[in-house]
Protein backbone atom coordinates (compact mmCIF):
# COMPACT_ATOMS: atom_id res chain seq x y z
CA UNK A 1 0.00 0.00 0.00
CA UNK A 2 1.41 3.36 -0.55
CA UNK A 3 1.68 6.35 2.10
CA UNK A 4 -1.08 8.40 0.42
CA UNK A 5 -4.14 7.77 -1.53
CA UNK A 6 -4.79 10.43 -3.79
CA UNK A 7 -7.63 11.56 -5.55
CA UNK A 8 -8.27 12.34 -8.60
CA UNK A 9 -8.60 16.53 -9.62
CA UNK A 10 -7.62 17.69 -6.52
CA UNK A 11 -6.13 21.14 -6.80
CA UNK A 12 -3.20 21.23 -4.02
CA UNK A 13 -2.31 17.50 -5.39
CA UNK A 14 -1.91 18.90 -8.84
CA UNK A 15 -0.35 22.07 -7.54
CA UNK A 16 2.57 20.17 -6.07
CA UNK A 17 2.98 17.92 -9.12
CA UNK A 18 3.45 20.79 -11.01
CA UNK A 19 5.86 22.40 -8.57
CA UNK A 20 8.60 19.51 -10.02
CA UNK A 21 8.45 21.59 -13.47
CA UNK A 22 8.69 24.34 -11.38
CA UNK A 23 11.93 23.19 -9.78
CA UNK A 24 13.75 20.97 -12.66
CA UNK A 25 12.84 23.28 -15.77
CA UNK A 26 15.38 25.99 -14.43
CA UNK A 27 17.93 23.26 -15.16
CA UNK A 28 16.30 23.36 -18.98
CA UNK A 29 16.85 27.17 -19.30
CA UNK A 30 19.86 27.87 -17.12
CA UNK A 31 22.11 24.27 -18.24
CA UNK A 32 20.69 23.26 -21.67
CA UNK A 33 19.33 26.52 -23.48
CA UNK A 34 20.97 29.62 -22.15
CA UNK A 35 23.46 30.47 -19.62
CA UNK A 36 25.69 27.21 -20.11
CA UNK A 37 25.78 27.39 -23.90
CA UNK A 38 26.73 30.84 -23.90
CA UNK A 39 29.91 30.05 -21.25
CA UNK A 40 30.49 27.31 -22.97
CA UNK A 41 31.47 29.11 -26.13
CA UNK A 42 33.41 31.54 -24.52
CA UNK A 43 35.60 29.10 -22.82
CA UNK A 44 35.72 26.33 -25.36
CA UNK A 45 36.98 29.01 -27.46
CA UNK A 46 39.59 30.01 -24.90
CA UNK A 47 40.64 26.60 -24.19
CA UNK A 48 42.85 23.81 -26.23
CA UNK A 49 41.16 24.69 -29.78
CA UNK A 50 43.17 24.09 -32.83
CA UNK A 51 43.30 26.57 -36.18
CA UNK A 52 40.57 24.28 -37.33
CA UNK A 53 38.09 25.60 -34.50
CA UNK A 54 38.50 22.20 -32.76
CA UNK A 55 39.08 20.74 -29.22
CA UNK A 56 40.49 17.60 -28.24
CA UNK A 57 38.47 15.56 -26.04
CA UNK A 58 39.28 12.41 -24.95
CA UNK A 59 41.34 11.30 -27.52
CA UNK A 60 38.88 12.84 -30.32
CA UNK A 61 39.63 16.01 -32.40
CA UNK A 62 35.77 17.52 -32.44
CA UNK A 63 34.34 20.81 -33.11
CA UNK A 64 33.04 22.59 -30.13
CA UNK A 65 29.49 22.52 -31.01
CA UNK A 66 29.85 18.85 -31.82
CA UNK A 67 31.63 17.58 -28.61
CA UNK A 68 28.68 19.65 -27.28
CA UNK A 69 25.81 17.63 -28.51
CA UNK A 70 27.47 14.15 -28.94
CA UNK A 71 27.83 14.93 -25.04
CA UNK A 72 23.92 15.47 -24.51
CA UNK A 73 23.50 12.47 -27.09
CA UNK A 74 25.53 10.11 -25.02
CA UNK A 75 23.80 11.38 -21.69
CA UNK A 76 20.12 11.18 -23.11
CA UNK A 77 21.37 7.41 -24.49
CA UNK A 78 22.58 6.51 -20.69
CA UNK A 79 18.89 7.25 -19.91
CA UNK A 80 16.88 5.51 -22.54
CA UNK A 81 18.76 1.84 -21.55
CA UNK A 82 18.10 2.47 -17.72
CA UNK A 83 15.46 3.98 -17.69
CA UNK A 84 13.18 1.25 -18.62
CA UNK A 85 14.11 -1.48 -16.31
CA UNK A 86 14.34 1.27 -13.26
CA UNK A 87 10.96 2.35 -14.02
CA UNK A 88 9.71 -1.21 -14.07
CA UNK A 89 11.55 -1.92 -10.87
CA UNK A 90 9.86 0.88 -9.34
CA UNK A 91 6.39 0.15 -10.12
CA UNK A 92 6.94 -3.57 -8.73
CA UNK A 93 8.34 -2.16 -6.08
CA UNK A 94 5.76 0.75 -5.55
CA UNK A 95 9.07 2.96 -5.46
CA UNK A 96 9.10 5.16 -8.18
CA UNK A 97 9.00 8.85 -5.65
CA UNK A 98 12.53 6.57 -4.27
CA UNK A 99 14.08 6.73 -7.87
CA UNK A 100 12.25 10.38 -8.73
CA UNK A 101 14.30 12.08 -6.18
CA UNK A 102 17.71 9.33 -6.40
CA UNK A 103 17.83 10.78 -10.04
CA UNK A 104 16.67 14.88 -8.77
CA UNK A 105 19.77 14.55 -6.48
CA UNK A 106 22.36 13.08 -8.89
CA UNK A 107 21.05 16.23 -11.92
CA UNK A 108 21.18 19.08 -9.28
CA UNK A 109 25.02 17.74 -7.56
CA UNK A 110 26.09 17.43 -11.28
CA UNK A 111 24.63 21.20 -11.53
CA UNK A 112 26.36 22.65 -8.77
CA UNK A 113 29.71 21.30 -10.14
CA UNK A 114 29.48 22.71 -12.98
CA UNK A 115 30.60 25.80 -10.80
CA UNK A 116 34.24 24.40 -11.23
CA UNK A 117 33.80 24.71 -14.93
CA UNK A 118 37.01 26.41 -16.53
CA UNK A 119 38.84 26.29 -19.53
CA UNK A 120 41.25 23.17 -17.27
CA UNK A 121 38.70 21.67 -16.45
CA UNK A 122 36.73 21.07 -19.66
CA UNK A 123 36.94 16.96 -19.42
CA UNK A 124 35.44 16.76 -16.23
CA UNK A 125 32.78 19.57 -16.50
CA UNK A 126 31.27 17.90 -19.77
CA UNK A 127 31.32 14.77 -17.72
CA UNK A 128 29.45 16.83 -15.18
CA UNK A 129 27.47 18.51 -17.59
CA UNK A 130 26.01 14.63 -19.02
CA UNK A 131 25.63 13.18 -15.55
CA UNK A 132 23.11 16.50 -15.27
CA UNK A 133 21.43 15.50 -18.10
CA UNK A 134 20.74 11.92 -16.98
CA UNK A 135 19.53 13.35 -13.95
CA UNK A 136 16.95 15.57 -15.52
CA UNK A 137 15.60 13.28 -18.05
CA UNK A 138 15.65 10.33 -15.84
CA UNK A 139 13.57 12.06 -12.75
CA UNK A 140 10.83 12.75 -15.88
CA UNK A 141 9.72 9.15 -16.44
CA UNK A 142 8.68 8.70 -12.76
CA UNK A 143 7.01 12.73 -12.73
CA UNK A 144 5.17 11.72 -15.91
CA UNK A 145 3.98 8.83 -14.81
CA UNK A 146 1.79 10.55 -11.81
CA UNK A 147 0.07 12.23 -14.37
CA UNK A 148 -2.86 9.70 -15.35
CA UNK A 149 -3.10 9.51 -11.13
CA UNK A 150 -3.96 12.51 -10.01
CA UNK A 151 -6.41 13.75 -13.20
CA UNK A 152 -9.13 12.31 -15.08
CA UNK A 153 -8.35 11.77 -18.69
CA UNK A 154 -10.89 15.41 -19.33
CA UNK A 155 -8.44 17.02 -17.09
CA UNK A 156 -5.03 15.45 -17.96
CA UNK A 157 -4.87 17.92 -21.62
CA UNK A 158 -5.22 21.15 -18.41
CA UNK A 159 -2.73 19.15 -16.20
CA UNK A 160 -0.08 18.49 -18.37
CA UNK A 161 -0.09 22.25 -19.65
CA UNK A 162 0.00 23.63 -16.17
CA UNK A 163 3.01 21.81 -15.02
CA UNK A 164 4.65 23.07 -18.29
CA UNK A 165 3.10 26.58 -17.70
CA UNK A 166 4.50 26.77 -13.96
CA UNK A 167 8.12 25.15 -15.21
CA UNK A 168 8.03 28.52 -18.02
CA UNK A 169 7.56 30.77 -15.06
CA UNK A 170 9.96 29.48 -12.68
CA UNK A 171 13.08 29.07 -14.76
CA UNK A 172 11.78 32.78 -16.19
CA UNK A 173 11.89 33.97 -12.09
CA UNK A 174 15.49 32.29 -11.72
CA UNK A 175 16.89 33.14 -15.18
CA UNK A 176 16.27 37.07 -14.66
CA UNK A 177 18.21 36.41 -11.43
CA UNK A 178 20.77 35.25 -13.28
CA UNK A 179 21.11 37.32 -15.84
CA UNK A 180 21.39 40.32 -13.41
CA UNK A 181 23.83 38.72 -11.99
CA UNK A 182 25.89 38.33 -15.05
CA UNK A 183 24.96 41.78 -16.24
CA UNK A 184 26.00 43.53 -13.26
CA UNK A 185 28.46 41.10 -11.39
CA UNK A 186 30.35 43.81 -9.46
CA UNK A 187 27.17 44.85 -8.19
CA UNK A 188 27.05 42.14 -6.43
CA UNK A 189 30.88 41.70 -4.85
CA UNK A 190 31.17 39.00 -7.85
CA UNK A 191 35.08 39.60 -10.07
CA UNK A 192 32.85 38.98 -13.27
CA UNK A 193 30.75 37.69 -15.75
CA UNK A 194 32.76 34.68 -16.14
CA UNK A 195 32.39 33.88 -12.05
CA UNK A 196 28.55 34.41 -12.61
CA UNK A 197 27.70 32.66 -14.52
CA UNK A 198 28.79 29.81 -12.88
CA UNK A 199 27.20 30.77 -9.22
CA UNK A 200 24.09 30.80 -11.96
CA UNK A 201 24.97 27.07 -12.23
CA UNK A 202 25.29 26.42 -8.22
CA UNK A 203 21.94 28.56 -7.79
CA UNK A 204 20.28 26.27 -10.42
CA UNK A 205 21.16 23.02 -8.89
CA UNK A 206 19.88 24.50 -5.25
CA UNK A 207 16.93 25.62 -7.05
CA UNK A 208 15.80 22.64 -8.43
CA UNK A 209 16.76 20.63 -5.02
CA UNK A 210 15.19 23.15 -3.00
CA UNK A 211 12.09 23.06 -4.43
CA UNK A 212 11.81 19.64 -5.74
CA UNK A 213 10.76 18.81 -1.61
CA UNK A 214 7.10 20.19 -2.33
CA UNK A 215 6.34 17.24 -4.91
CA UNK A 216 8.38 14.99 -2.24
CA UNK A 217 6.24 15.94 0.48
CA UNK A 218 2.57 15.68 -1.48
CA UNK A 219 3.11 12.23 -3.62
CA UNK A 220 3.24 8.74 -2.95
CA UNK A 221 5.80 6.75 -2.94
CA UNK A 222 4.38 4.35 -5.87
CA UNK A 223 1.31 3.82 -7.44
CA UNK A 224 -1.91 4.13 -5.76
CA UNK A 225 -3.26 1.39 -7.49
CA UNK A 226 -0.24 -0.63 -6.50
CA UNK A 227 -0.53 -4.01 -4.40
CA UNK A 228 2.04 -5.54 -2.71
CA UNK A 229 3.78 -8.40 -5.11
CA UNK A 230 7.09 -10.29 -5.65
CA UNK A 231 7.72 -9.09 -9.14
CA UNK A 232 10.80 -7.64 -9.76
CA UNK A 233 12.36 -8.12 -13.05
CA UNK A 234 12.30 -5.25 -14.80
CA UNK A 235 12.80 -6.64 -18.92
CA UNK A 236 9.94 -8.69 -17.87
CA UNK A 237 7.67 -5.74 -16.97
CA UNK A 238 8.73 -3.80 -20.01
CA UNK A 239 7.95 -7.11 -22.37
CA UNK A 240 4.39 -6.63 -20.73
CA UNK A 241 3.99 -3.01 -21.66
CA UNK A 242 5.43 -3.49 -24.71
CA UNK A 243 2.83 -6.33 -25.78
CA UNK A 244 -0.28 -4.31 -24.72
CA UNK A 245 1.08 -1.28 -26.70
CA UNK A 246 1.04 -3.45 -29.81
CA UNK A 247 -2.57 -4.55 -29.24
CA UNK A 248 -3.29 -0.64 -29.35
CA UNK A 249 -2.76 0.48 -32.95
CA UNK A 250 -3.91 3.91 -32.75
CA UNK A 251 -1.33 4.29 -30.00
CA UNK A 252 1.38 2.60 -31.92
CA UNK A 253 0.61 4.86 -34.58
CA UNK A 254 1.00 8.18 -32.48
CA UNK A 255 4.06 7.23 -31.05
CA UNK A 256 5.60 6.80 -34.56
CA UNK A 257 4.60 10.00 -35.13
CA UNK A 258 6.00 11.30 -31.50
CA UNK A 259 9.04 9.64 -32.10
CA UNK A 260 10.06 11.86 -35.24
CA UNK A 261 8.44 14.73 -33.99
CA UNK A 262 10.24 15.37 -30.70
CA UNK A 263 13.42 14.30 -32.72
CA UNK A 264 13.08 17.58 -34.04
CA UNK A 265 11.71 19.51 -31.82
CA UNK A 266 14.09 18.54 -28.71
CA UNK A 267 17.05 19.09 -31.18
CA UNK A 268 16.24 22.50 -32.05
CA UNK A 269 15.62 23.42 -28.50
CA UNK A 270 18.65 21.52 -27.16
CA UNK A 271 20.56 23.65 -30.10
CA UNK A 272 18.99 26.93 -30.23
CA UNK A 273 21.43 28.86 -28.12
CA UNK A 274 24.83 27.90 -29.91
CA UNK A 275 23.32 27.85 -33.06
CA UNK A 276 22.57 31.80 -32.43
CA UNK A 277 25.91 32.15 -30.84
CA UNK A 278 27.75 30.34 -33.48
CA UNK A 279 26.08 31.50 -36.42
CA UNK A 280 24.66 34.82 -35.70
CA UNK A 281 27.15 35.94 -33.30
CA UNK A 282 24.68 37.14 -30.67
CA UNK A 283 26.22 38.01 -27.63
CA UNK A 284 25.49 36.51 -24.38
CA UNK A 285 23.29 38.88 -22.67
CA UNK A 286 21.36 39.06 -25.88
CA UNK A 287 21.15 35.52 -26.78
CA UNK A 288 19.92 35.13 -23.29
CA UNK A 289 17.24 37.71 -23.04
CA UNK A 290 16.57 35.85 -26.19
CA UNK A 291 15.45 32.59 -24.85
CA UNK A 292 13.71 34.02 -22.31
CA UNK A 293 11.24 36.16 -24.24
CA UNK A 294 10.85 32.39 -25.44
CA UNK A 295 10.23 31.22 -22.20
CA UNK A 296 7.54 33.93 -21.67
CA UNK A 297 5.36 33.31 -24.71
CA UNK A 298 5.82 29.33 -24.43
CA UNK A 299 3.55 29.98 -21.01
CA UNK A 300 0.66 31.14 -23.23
CA UNK A 301 1.42 29.12 -25.83
CA UNK A 302 1.09 25.93 -23.61
CA UNK A 303 -2.10 27.12 -22.50
CA UNK A 304 -3.36 28.54 -26.02
CA UNK A 305 -2.72 24.69 -27.24
CA UNK A 306 -4.93 22.98 -24.65
CA UNK A 307 -7.73 25.18 -25.56
CA UNK A 308 -7.40 24.34 -29.35
CA UNK A 309 -7.01 20.51 -28.28
CA UNK A 310 -9.95 20.62 -26.22
CA UNK A 311 -11.80 22.58 -29.65
CA UNK A 312 -10.27 20.65 -32.24
CA UNK A 313 -8.39 17.52 -31.08
CA UNK A 314 -5.34 16.67 -29.77
CA UNK A 315 -4.06 15.10 -33.06
CA UNK A 316 -5.30 17.79 -35.19
CA UNK A 317 -3.32 20.57 -33.18
CA UNK A 318 0.25 18.65 -33.36
CA UNK A 319 -0.06 18.51 -36.80
CA UNK A 320 -0.24 22.40 -36.94
CA UNK A 321 2.58 22.57 -34.69
CA UNK A 322 5.11 20.12 -36.76
CA UNK A 323 4.16 22.39 -39.60
CA UNK A 324 5.42 25.11 -37.48
CA UNK A 325 8.76 23.49 -36.68
CA UNK A 326 9.06 22.72 -39.94
CA UNK A 327 8.84 26.38 -40.94
CA UNK A 328 11.15 27.41 -37.80
CA UNK A 329 13.80 25.12 -39.52
CA UNK A 330 13.42 26.29 -42.94
CA UNK A 331 13.84 29.89 -41.72
CA UNK A 332 16.55 29.05 -39.57
CA UNK A 333 18.97 27.91 -42.75
CA UNK A 334 18.24 31.62 -44.53
CA UNK A 335 18.07 33.69 -41.41
CA UNK A 336 21.21 36.42 -41.40
CA UNK A 337 20.12 38.96 -38.81
CA UNK A 338 19.34 39.18 -35.15
CA UNK A 339 15.80 40.45 -35.85
CA UNK A 340 15.06 37.29 -37.99
CA UNK A 341 16.49 35.21 -35.04
CA UNK A 342 13.92 36.81 -32.63
CA UNK A 343 11.06 36.18 -35.35
CA UNK A 344 12.04 32.32 -34.89
CA UNK A 345 11.86 33.28 -31.12
CA UNK A 346 8.32 33.82 -31.28
CA UNK A 347 7.60 30.71 -33.34
CA UNK A 348 9.23 28.48 -31.60
CA UNK A 349 7.63 29.80 -28.25
CA UNK A 350 4.45 29.39 -29.33
CA UNK A 351 4.84 25.84 -30.22
CA UNK A 352 7.22 24.79 -27.92
CA UNK A 353 5.33 24.36 -24.88
CA UNK A 354 2.33 22.96 -26.56
CA UNK A 355 4.59 20.17 -28.51
CA UNK A 356 5.70 18.39 -25.47
CA UNK A 357 2.29 19.17 -23.54
CA UNK A 358 0.06 17.88 -26.13
CA UNK A 359 2.34 15.08 -26.01
CA UNK A 360 2.55 14.35 -22.69
CA UNK A 361 -1.21 14.50 -22.37
CA UNK A 362 -2.12 12.62 -25.74
CA UNK A 363 -0.07 9.82 -24.60
CA UNK A 364 -1.66 9.78 -21.13
CA UNK A 365 -4.95 9.16 -23.03
CA UNK A 366 -4.33 6.21 -24.46
CA UNK A 367 -3.78 4.22 -21.37
CA UNK A 368 -5.36 1.69 -19.70
CA UNK A 369 -7.54 3.13 -16.57
CA UNK A 370 -6.29 2.42 -13.08
CA UNK A 371 -2.98 0.56 -14.21
CA UNK A 372 -0.74 0.34 -11.36
CA UNK A 373 1.97 0.18 -14.13
CA UNK A 374 2.43 3.82 -14.95
CA UNK A 375 5.86 4.31 -14.40
CA UNK A 376 6.56 1.30 -17.01
CA UNK A 377 3.78 2.99 -19.48
CA UNK A 378 5.57 6.17 -19.14
CA UNK A 379 8.92 4.76 -19.54
CA UNK A 380 8.27 3.11 -22.76
CA UNK A 381 7.30 6.42 -23.88
CA UNK A 382 9.99 8.58 -22.24
CA UNK A 383 12.67 5.42 -23.88
CA UNK A 384 10.87 6.61 -27.50
CA UNK A 385 11.85 10.20 -26.47
CA UNK A 386 15.38 9.83 -25.50
CA UNK A 387 16.23 7.32 -28.57
CA UNK A 388 14.71 9.94 -30.85
CA UNK A 389 17.19 12.61 -28.87
CA UNK A 390 19.89 10.21 -29.22
CA UNK A 391 19.41 9.82 -32.99
CA UNK A 392 18.07 13.80 -33.52
CA UNK A 393 21.48 15.32 -31.66
CA UNK A 394 23.86 12.75 -33.15
CA UNK A 395 22.33 13.79 -36.65
CA UNK A 396 22.80 17.09 -36.07
CA UNK A 397 26.57 16.85 -34.90
CA UNK A 398 27.69 14.71 -37.49
CA UNK A 399 25.98 17.41 -40.30
CA UNK A 400 27.32 19.90 -38.53
CA UNK A 401 30.93 17.93 -38.05
CA UNK A 402 30.84 17.33 -41.79
CA UNK A 403 29.09 20.70 -43.39
CA UNK A 404 28.02 23.04 -41.07
CA UNK A 405 25.18 24.32 -38.03
CA UNK A 406 22.59 26.06 -40.77
CA UNK A 407 22.64 22.31 -42.86
CA UNK A 408 21.92 20.78 -39.62
CA UNK A 409 19.49 22.86 -38.79
CA UNK A 410 17.56 22.22 -42.08
CA UNK A 411 17.78 18.47 -41.96
CA UNK A 412 15.90 18.22 -38.64
CA UNK A 413 12.66 18.96 -41.62
CA UNK A 414 13.03 15.30 -41.91
CA UNK A 415 11.96 13.90 -38.78
CA UNK A 416 9.44 16.66 -38.58
CA UNK A 417 7.80 15.48 -41.55
CA UNK A 418 7.88 11.58 -40.52
CA UNK A 419 6.09 12.29 -37.74
CA UNK A 420 3.19 14.53 -39.46
CA UNK A 421 2.88 10.94 -41.88
CA UNK A 422 2.01 9.68 -38.44
CA UNK A 423 -0.53 11.91 -36.68
CA UNK A 424 -2.18 11.98 -40.45
CA UNK A 425 -2.25 8.42 -40.85
CA UNK A 426 -4.59 8.82 -37.10
CA UNK A 427 -7.12 11.75 -38.63
CA UNK A 428 -7.46 10.02 -41.54
CA UNK A 429 -9.03 7.00 -39.37
CA UNK A 430 -11.01 9.72 -37.14
CA UNK A 431 -11.70 12.83 -39.40
CA UNK A 432 -13.64 14.10 -37.20
CA UNK A 433 -10.59 14.67 -34.09
CA UNK A 434 -12.21 12.19 -31.95
CA UNK A 435 -9.14 10.12 -31.26
CA UNK A 436 -11.24 7.44 -29.40
CA UNK A 437 -8.60 7.28 -26.71
CA UNK A 438 -9.89 4.38 -24.76
CA UNK A 439 -11.89 2.09 -27.08
CA UNK A 440 -8.20 0.14 -27.84
CA UNK A 441 -7.16 -0.20 -24.54
CA UNK A 442 -6.56 -4.15 -24.32
CA UNK A 443 -8.71 -5.94 -21.46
Amino acid sequence: MTDITLKKNDPKTIHSWAMYDWANSAYNLVITTTIFPAYYKIVTEAGDISNSGSIDFLGFNLKSSSLYNYVLSAAYLVIAFFSPILSSIADSKGNKKVWMKFFTYTGATACCLLFFFTKETIASSMLFFGIAAIGFTGSLVFYNSYLPEISTIDRQDAVSAKGYAYGYLGSVILQVICLILIIYPHQFGISDAAMASRISFLLTGVWWVGFAQIPFEKLPKGSPNYQSSTKSNGFKELSKVFKQVKQMPVLKTFLGGYFFLIMGVNTVMLVAALFGAKELKLSADRLILTILIIQIIAIFGARIMAQLSAKFGNIRILVLVGIIWIVVCITSYTVQTELGFYFLAILVGLVMGGSQSLSRSTYSKFLPENTADSASFFSFFDFTEKMAIVLGMALFATIDQLINLRTSALSLIIPFGLGLLFLVKILIKYPTGDERYKIENPT
